[in-house]
Formats: structure tokens, sequence, C-alpha cells
């Protein structure tokens, strides 16, 4: 685990934490699993599923009803990072501020971690 005794991995807005506890009760899951996987016009991109079961090697941030699962290969991309959930005229949906990231691309789907971790 990359933490810091004392410090959540993430934290998480009561606007998202309502959102996630809200989509956990209506589909029956135990959580929101975040992670980050190679792909779109920056490197990576960041993963969201609704999980069944949770599991034993992830780091668990939990907080007004709503539970995050953050898998374990990307606890050291998403450490320090605010998870809000934003509804606009146009959209609504999850938005990460993460302090580990040097670069997005302008859709803000895709980004870019310091080459210190990404190695």
């Amino acid at each position: 685990m990359f933490g810091i005794p004392g410090k959540q991995a993430v934290t998480i807005t009561p606007a998202a934490a309502r959102q996630i506890a809200r989509l956990m009760v209506k589909d029956n899951t135990q959580g929101l699993r975040i992670g980050v996987k190679k792909g779109g016009c920056a490197g990576m991109e960041y993963t969201m599923d609704y999980v069944a079961e949770v599991d034993p090697h992830d780091e668990i941030v939990e907080i007004d009803g709503a539970r995050v699962m953050i898998a374990p290969m990307a606890q050291m991309f998403l450490f320090g990072t605010e998870i809000d959930y934003q509804t606009s005229l146009l959209e609504s949906g999850f938005k990460f501020r993460n302090p580990n990231v040097t670069e997005a691309c302008g859709c803000g789907e895709s980004i870019k971690f310091d080459e210190k971790l990404t190695g």
C-alpha cells in the first residue's frame, strides 16, 4: 500500500459520496473500484467499475455510505486524488482532481503521470 498513516488514499466530496452510495444501493454492489490503464491520447485513463466483491488487496475508502476501492496497481497513481461528482446542463459525471497528473487531453478522459511513477 502507498498510504500515509492517518491519511486516506483519496478524498471523496459529499456530492460524489451521495452518487456512489446511491448507485451502490440501486445496483446492489459492494462499491466503486477505481484504477488506471494504458490508453487514451495522453497515455493513461481512469477505470471505474461497480463490483459485487471487495478484493482484499484493494485500498478501501468509506464515507457516508460510499465505498471506493483502489486497485493495487493504481494506488501510487491515485494517492492524493479528490473524487467529485458534478452536474451541468450538458453532462454529469465523476471528476478526478489528481495531483500526480502532469498532462491531460482536452476531453479530460486521458491523463499522463510524472515519469517517476510510470518508470
